[in-house]
This record gives C-alpha cells, structure tokens and sequence, in this order.
C-alpha cells in the first residue's frame, strides 16, 4: 500500500527483455535505505518487487500484463521515474489510498500554466473516467492529486511548483503517456452496489445488496 507522495526521482539503467519477461534496473539512493529483497517500490505508480539491489540499483521483474496496462514498454535508459516504498504502519498519510495496481493510461494533451501551478490535462477512457469525480483523488504516475475538472473525454489537475520539482512531470509533455489509478474506494463501493439500472429494478447483479435492503436499513 502506497500514498502517492513521491520519495526520489531514480532513473531508469536499463530496461531489458520482452512483451513476456523483462527486467527493468533502477538507479536510487533514497528508497534503497534499509532496502531488503521482496520489498515493493512503485515505480512510477506501479507496485513492483525487488529482485536484486546494490548501495545504488535495483532491479525488479515486470509480468506481461504490467507491460500491457502501463506505460513502462515506453521507458528509455536515463529516464526520470517517480518511486516511494511501501508504507510503514504508523507513518503520516499525506496523499490518499494507492495500491499500486495501474487501472491503464492515460495521454496528456495539454500543459499550462495557471498563477502559480501547472494545469494539466489528461485524456482516458470512459473506462476510467466513470472513477474520476472533481475535487477526488487520482493516482498519476504515482503521484497522489486532486482532480480540478472531470468530463467525458479528460480530466485535469493542477500541479504546485514543489510537486512539479519533485516529480517526473516536470519532464512531462502533450502526447506523453502517464499510468493512471483511480480511487480505490469507487470502485469497491460500484462492486457492492451492483449495475446501476439493475439496482433500480431490484437485485444487485453479482450482489445481495437490494435497493429493499438499503431502504430497510435506512440507508436511502
């Protein structure tokens, strides 16, 4: 479990392999403290396990489908990545709820300024959108933001001048592709609750949750 809130910016050796199995070899100093093999670093969002390390790499294993739903068959050697260890019982939660398991990608069309910050846009699919809400939270490349719009096609989020020095968006540009998780929560709560237009006509599909067990219990 992860709070999106940035430890390091590693940057990527190498990344080798295929669309089958690959090894992707980060260079990092902060996250390595106390490092032991096993442990889970999000890389750029993604929850992945330390295979091997040294004082200044490390290495993880990525599976085929991290490849298909992540923007990792996109890195470059000298890349910048985002990276935070997992979190410890106890430590401050600053951001909100990450797993670490990308939902998919999404692409940035534009980058603007705005006052003091940086507004950027970002195109998903409705896929992912129907999770995105304004003023909710959403994990981009790891990072744990506030959502400022929510339509159809895209969202926005704007990005405090810390956040954009102490992350890899400051390398961002339109066209990137940028790993997307969206709130954890919405998406437990529309596994509970069923298709919606089931819930109107009675039953919950996959569910035992009833529109007449809401009102019952006095939920609606």
């Amino acid at each position: 479990m992860f709070t999106g809130l940035v430890e390091e910016l590693g940057t990527v050796e190498s990344l080798t392999g295929n669309d089958q199995a690959s090894q992707l070899v980060i260079r990092a100093q902060r996250v390595l403290e106390g490092v032991q093999l096993g442990d889970s670093i999000a890389v750029n969002g993604i929850c992945l396990t330390v295979t091997s390390f040294t004082q200044r790499h490390f290495q993880v294993d990525v599976m085929p489908e991290t490849m298909k739903k992540t923007s990792l068959r996109h890195l470059r050697a000298g890349q910048r990545v985002n990276l935070e260890r997992a979190m410890r019982l106890g430590d401050r939660f600053g951001g909100h709820i990450v797993s670490g398991h990308v939902d998919g990608t999404g692409t940035i069309v534009s980058r603007q300024p705005h006052a003091n910050a940086v507004l950027f846009t970002i195109e998903a699919s409705a896929e992912l959108l129907k999770y995105v809400i304004e003023r909710g939270s959403i994990c981009v490349d790891g990072i744990s933001l506030t959502v400022v719009e929510a339509a159809d096609t895209h969202f926005s989020v704007s990005i405090i001048p810390h956040t954009l020095a102490q992350t890899s968006l400051q390398d961002r540009r339109a066209g990137d592709q940028v790993n997307l998780e969206t709130d954890v929560i919405g998406k437990y709560v529309e596994r509970l609750l069923g298709d919606r237009g089931q819930q109107r006509s009675g039953q919950a599909a996959g569910s035992t949750i009833s529109m007449a067990f809401l009102q019952e219990n006095g939920f609606v």
